[in-house]
């Protein structure tokens, strides 16, 4: 559905489920949240989430990815750039976070870059990333947990 030039825009389900999951839920704090930018130079065709990890966890997880991209760190995460909706059908254990559209907020600092990969794609693929988050948290895996009727 096109519009004449200057008037209103129509927005398609798609961009209002994706406005409406990037906005924060509950109280608002005062904290400004950030989004992390991909580097000039790389391309993110698939769009951009992130998941943070407990800084503690960091440096166990890099050696356990098949591929590392984009992570941004601040005091208290790692912050892991990974496609668009990573999350769908899944909840990533505690003590992670997930951050549709790589828009951060309660962060102590702003994330800095602290590893970029090689290439133009900004991803570190999830479901590797899930696995190894959930063995150093001791969390079974959605997929593996019985199922109660």
């Amino acid at each position: 559905m096109s519009t004449a030039p200057g008037g209103p825009r129509a927005l398609s389900l798609e961009t209002l489920v994706r406005l409406r999951r990037g906005r924060p839920s509950g109280s608002r704090t005062p904290d400004t949240p950030r989004r992390l930018s991909v580097p000039e130079g790389m391309m993110a065709p698939l769009g951009c989430d992130a998941v943070g990890t407990p800084t503690r966890l960091g440096p166990l997880l890099m050696p356990r990815m098949p591929r590392v991209g984009c992570v941004y760190a601040d005091e208290a995460h790692w912050w892991w750039i990974v496609p668009s909706d990573s999350d769908h059908a899944l909840r990533w254990p505690a003590p992670t976070r997930y951050a549709t559209g790589a828009l951060v907020a309660g962060s102590p600092g702003v994330p800095g870059l602290i590893h970029q990969p090689a290439g133009i794609l900004p991803y570190t693929p999830p479901i590797p990333l899930y696995l190894a988050v959930c063995r150093l948290t001791g969390t079974a895996p959605a997929w593996s947990r019985p199922v109660i009727a």
